[in-house]
C-alpha cells in the first residue's frame, strides 16, 4: 500500500535548496557525503518531524509538536544525506544538514513501510527522553502534518541505533511501544536501601 506522505511547506523546500544551492548563505558545514557529491542534489521524501514532548506513566494520550521537516537528499541513485528545517517565527527555515545511521535506517523503515497492506502517513517521531527517533505511520491519511498524536493503532519503527531493549528497524504499534518506552523511563528502586 503506498504511504500518504504529505507535501512539504513550500518555504521549507525553499529553504533547503537555497541551503544547497549557495553554500555562503547558510553558516551551516556541509556534511562530508555532501562535500564529496560532484552533482547536483535533489531534496526528496520530505517527512514532518515531530517531537514526543513527555512520555510519563499516566492515562494522558502522549503529547506531540511538529518541530520540522527533513528531507533526504539524493544523489544519483543514492540518498547521501539530509536536511532538516525548523519552524521559527518568521517562518520556516533551513536548519542543517546530518547524515549517519539514521539516514539508512530510515530508508530501510519507509521501504518496510511501503510492503504494509494498511495505509499510513509517514513522519518521523523524536523522543528526547531517550534518544530516540522512528518513523511514525500515522493512521489518519488526512490529518495535517501539524496535528495528530500517536494513536494506540498507529505503527512506530524505531530507527537504528535505538535504545536498549527497543528493537531497531521493526515495526510496533504504539500500544505495544508505549508502556516499553515508559518503563524505559522510570528509575529502577534502589536495591539495599535502607527501609
Amino acid at each position: 500500500m503506498p504511504l500518504h506522505a504529505l507535501p512539504a511547506p513550500v518555504p521549507a523546500l525553499r529553504s533547503v535548496l537555497t541551503a544547497l544551492g549557495s553554500p555562503g548563505v547558510v553558516s551551516e558545514e556541509r556534511t562530508p557525503a555532501l562535500r564529496s557529491v560532484q552533482g547536483p542534489v535533489s531534496p526528496e521524501a520530505p517527512l514532518p518531524v515531530h517531537v514526543l514532548d513527555q512520555i510519563a506513566p499516566s492515562s494522558a494520550r502522549p503529547c506531540t509538536r511538529l518541530a520540522g521537516w527533513r528531507f533526504l537528499l539524493r544523489d544519483g541513485d543514492r540518498h547521501v544525506a539530509a536536511a532538516e528545517t525548523v519552524l521559527t517565527s518568521d517562518g520556516w527555515a533551513f536548519s542543517h544538514f546530518l547524515e549517519g545511521p539514521y539516514l539508512a535506517s530510515t530508508e530501510r523503515a519507509l521501504r518496510h513501510a511501503e510492503s504494509l497492506t494498511a495505509p499510513f502517513q509517514p513522519r518521523l517521531l523524536s523522543i528526547p527522553e531517550l534518544y530516540m527517533l522512528t518513523l511514525w505511520l500515522h493512521g489518519d491519511t488526512a490529518a495535517d502534518a501539524a496535528s495528530g498524536v500517536p494513536l494506540p493503532t498507529d505503527v512506530l519503527i524505531p530507527l537504528a541505533p535505538a535504545p536498549p531493549g527497543i528493537a531497531a528497524d521493526r515495526p510496533h504499534r504504539v500500544a505495544d511501544l508505549l508502556p516499553v518506552m515508559t518503563l524505559r523511563l522510570t528509575p529502577a528502586p534502589l536495591l539495599g536501601s535502607p527501609a
